[in-house]
């Protein structure tokens, strides 16, 4: 990087997700704090968290302590620390922020799908982002699919939304046999089993994993589906309980239901799966199969959303409901070994497309960006 982009600069990050590595925006957040120190070790990255001691947070509540946070409290930190660029890692910018505010908006899921609107509180927190964007001088998201969602549906312009793809962490990379072996033994894995790993609410699309799974079993008589991740505490429309649709599907015998698995275990996981399934109906990037890719692991997924961007020749795609597509890929990939090889190789390849310090490095060219040159979004007429 050259001229403006070299100089040092102060950037606030809103770390309310830091500490929330299980979530997608902890994950993030975790991950930039450590990468752009890397590519930039003359500015100061300075993560602005959450007080859960304070009488605001004792008085609101959580929820409406973080709004409180995102509004009022974020901004007066980066104030304090002489910030040069505020950065919300997330869909919560505020309203006014105390210097050039850059928000990430990984996708518009509660916007999008009627059965994420929730109750009233969220759809008027929806509003309120939705209102706070326009005041971020640039807004960064993690696909060209989730670009286009954000243009269409916050009607901005098409030149302040910039794409930053995510990647796989470095760990994720093929396992030795021997780490494999120990995770099957010690989760009581088969031999050899397709995996599914990516949550169970609605647009999952649990149903269609089941289906196509069971259309692989009926042919394929030692064929195990793994299904991986903590099961809802309760069944209901907007997450059913995997369980029942493998009962519904005829192959609850055939499923092994692992529950909540550790960072440190994904990577064996992984690569210790004849293929992965992910049929998900829409994803504002995908990072589960990207990370199955990285190990090696081909992947069948569905062709919405971002998903063709990430997943590229390094897998099969599939409309989300072509189940008889998917238990055909699935079928070829448990019974054609050279098959799965030739598309395991294409995974890796597509998977180190992406990388940590790509994204932390045009991150960092969006910061500077905004700095030279960059104005905030203005407002709709009427929209304020």
């Amino acid at each position: 990087m050259n001229g403006a982009a070299d100089r040092s600069i102060r950037v606030a990050i809103n770390a309310w997700f830091a500490e929330q590595p299980a979530t997608g925006s902890g994950q993030y957040t975790r991950r930039l704090l450590r990468h752009l120190p890397a590519v930039a070790p003359e500015s100061e990255f300075l993560p602005q968290r959450p007080d859960s001691s304070t009488f605001a947070h004792r008085l609101l509540g959580e929820n409406l302590y973080k709004v409180w946070f995102e509004q009022v409290t974020f901004s007066r930190l980066a104030r304090r620390a002489g910030a040069d660029v505020a950065h919300v890692p997330y869909w919560g910018g505020p309203m006014r922020g105390p210097c050039p505010v850059v928000t990430t908006v990984h996708d518009l899921i509660p916007l999008l799908l009627p059965e994420y609107r929730g109750d009233w509180r969220v759809r008027a927190y929806v509003r309120l982002v939705s209102a706070t964007i326009r005041q971020a001088s640039v807004v960064l998201t993690d696909s060209e699919a989730s670009r286009c969602d954000i243009v269409q549906h916050l009607a901005l312009p098409p030149e302040t939304v910039r794409v930053v793809y995510l990647a796989a962490g470095e760990e994720y990379v093929p396992q030795p046999p021997v780490e494999v072996e120990a995770l099957r033994q010690r989760l009581a894995l088969p031999p050899r089993y397709l995996l599914y790993f990516g949550g169970f609410d609605h647009r999952k699309n649990l149903p269609a994993v089941m289906a196509a799974f069971a259309g692989v079993a009926a042919q394929e008589p030692d064929a195990v589906l793994v299904v991986a991740g903590q099961t809802p505490k309760r069944d209901s429309e907007f997450a059913p309980d995997p369980r029942h649709l493998a009962e519904e599907a005829g192959v609850r015998g055939r499923t092994h239901f692992i529950g909540w698995v550790t960072e440190a275990d994904k990577p064996a996981l992984y690569s210790g799966a004849e293929a992965m399934v992910f049929p998900s109906r829409y994803e504002g990037f995908g990072l589960p199969p990207l990370e199955a890719m990285a190990c090696g692991t081909p992947v069948v997924a569905s062709s919405a959303g971002s998903l063709p961007e990430i997943v590229g020749d390094g897998g099969l795609l599939h409309a989300p409901d072509d189940v008889g597509g998917m238990t055909e890929s699935l079928l070829a990939l448990w019974r054609q070994p050279e098959f799965r090889r030739g598309l395991a190789a294409k995974a890796r390849v597509q998977a180190a497309r992406f990388s940590w310090e790509n994204t932390a490095a045009e991150t960092l060219q969006a910061y500077h960006r905004v700095l030279t040159g960059g104005g905030r979004i203005s407002p709709l007429p009427g929209a304020m």
